[in-house]
């Protein structure tokens, strides 16, 4: 009789295993809207390391233009397995001495299509993990501008592994993982200004000192501004899925980043202009353009912690202070951050990252924490902290990366690879012929064509 029942109790304890493992944590269930939206939204953030690659590879000699987008292109490939293999156990999973996770979820290994409650109780934590993964991915994408031009491409490769396993996994579970000490610290941070911006800024400032200076880098101005604009556009729109998604469900907070990031970003795009056109006279679309993405930088942290109206001045003052930096710091001190990722992403996020100390307020969302403005000046310390640590943790670890890749790798390009280009030195690939490049339009090639081709003896 007693074997009669031990059967059935072991297949009710079994069958029930799955539901008491969430049994300590928000019980979970999935929601079909909320899992469409976070699958959209990481579509959407996918897209923006494309974008990043038009963005930064407008910017550069047109002999270099492949070997930029090259560059952010080949890390979807990098840290998607990187990601799957191990980078999101460190970044997510147990906590180890509120440092960094556990390997216990090496190759995704119990990472099902159940939710974890622990981070989205609402959609699979697959989907959690590959919304995550796409902001693995266009991190170091973000380095990038401050290297571009002149670093190898096999040092790059085993650059961006060791710095996405050494630098971004543990700083993204210091801030989001469950035990992570910046976030037992009460630090806010909605969807990664210190995580992703002044990390990814921070070294890439070290990555360009210790590579040095492009030759003849005054001479190289950008060489196809509307594929920049291009680019920009895409990541202002890909910034949709970056803030809103980092909801995690289709509801009110998801709808406030939304409209806090729009609004940020024109308020930056003018920010900038506003400068620009005072200081120099003329508005161009290269500086709305940064302008815009400055003010997406700076709104990332605050996304969902700060009132709508309170996004405008977050996102002028990120335009102007990254104008700032980038046209008169950078100019100063001497370094050569090519893209300026460091003026753009670096100082952008150091400044939404203290913004939100000072406007977050828990009317909007209560499970932020109140800023300066409404009371809390705690929240601001929090934040200032956060900061000193991302700038102090990315900055030597960076260096020492740099150090050690330099050990087995070559950093630079040869001076011959430089004025080669990389394209063609490193890749063998050339993105325009000579009349294309040229700026002709197309109707026009034909009979440019034939000017060109005319002996000289007719002319």
């Amino acid at each position: 009789m007693r074997r009669f029942w031990t059967f059935p109790l072991i297949a009710l304890f079994t069958l029930g295993f799955p539901a008491a493992a969430f049994a300590a944590g928000t019980t979970p269930h999935i929601d079909t809207g909320d899992t469409t939206f976070v699958l959209i939204s990481t579509a959407l953030v996918m897209l923006m390391t494309p974008g990043l690659a038009l963005f930064y590879g407008g910017m550069v000699h047109k002999k270099n233009v492949l070997s930029t987008i090259m560059q952010s292109f080949i890390i979807l490939g990098i840290i998607s397995l990187q990601w799957v293999l191990f980078g999101y156990s460190l970044a997510f999973g147990p906590d180890h001495a509120h440092l960094i996770g556990s390997l216990s979820w090496l190759g995704l290994n119990g990472v099902g299509q159940l939710p974890d409650p622990n981070y989205a109780a609402t959609v699979p934590a697959l989907a959690f993990m590959a919304f995550q993964m796409m902001f693995a991915i266009i991190t170091p994408a973000l380095i990038t501008g401050s290297v571009a031009e002149r670093m190898r491409f096999p040092a790059f490769l085993l650059f961006t592994i060791l710095w996405a396993t050494l630098i971004y996994d543990p700083l993204a579970h210091w801030v989001w993982g469950v035990g992570g000490f910046l976030r037992n610290l009460g630090a806010l941070d909605f969807a990664g200004g210190t995580v992703v911006h002044i990390s990814s800024g921070v070294s890439g400032l070290v990555a360009a000192i210790v590579l040095g200076k492009r030759k003849g880098r005054e001479a190289m101005a950008p060489h196809q501004i509307p594929m920049t604009i291009i680019g920009a556009g895409l990541l202002w729109f890909g910034w949709f899925g970056f803030n809103a998604g980092s909801a995690l469900g289709a509801n009110g907070l998801a709808a406030l980043a939304l409209v806090n990031t729009n609004t940020s970003a024109a308020a930056g795009a003018l920010g900038w202009v506003a400068v620009e056109w005072l200081l120099h006279g003329k508005p161009t679309v290269l500086g709305a353009a940064s302008g815009a993405v400055a003010g997406l930088v700076a709104i990332t942290p605050a996304a969902g912690f700060v009132p709508i109206i309170t996004a405008i001045p977050i996102g002028l003052v990120g335009g102007a202070v990254c104008y700032f930096a980038v046209s008169i710091l950078k100019a100063k001190l001497g370094y050569d951050d090519a893209l300026d990722a460091f003026g753009c992403h670096g100082i952008g996020g150091i400044w939404g990252a203290l913004a939100t100390g000072i406007f977050a307020s828990k009317a909007v969302n209560p499970g932020g924490n109140n800023g300066l403005l409404f009371g809390n000046p705690h929240q601001l310390l929090v934040q200032a902290i956060s900061v000193a640590v991302t700038i102090a943790f990315a900055a030597v670890g960076s260096f020492i990366i740099l150090k050690v890749v330099g050990l087995v790798a070559k950093l630079r390009t040869s001076p011959e690879e430089e004025d080669t280009g990389l394209d063609l030195s490193i890749h063998g690939e050339q993105a325009y012929n000579d009349l294309m490049s040229s700026g002709f339009p197309i109707g026009l090639m034909h009979e440019a064509r034939l000017v060109v081709n005319t002996p000289v003896h007719a002319k």
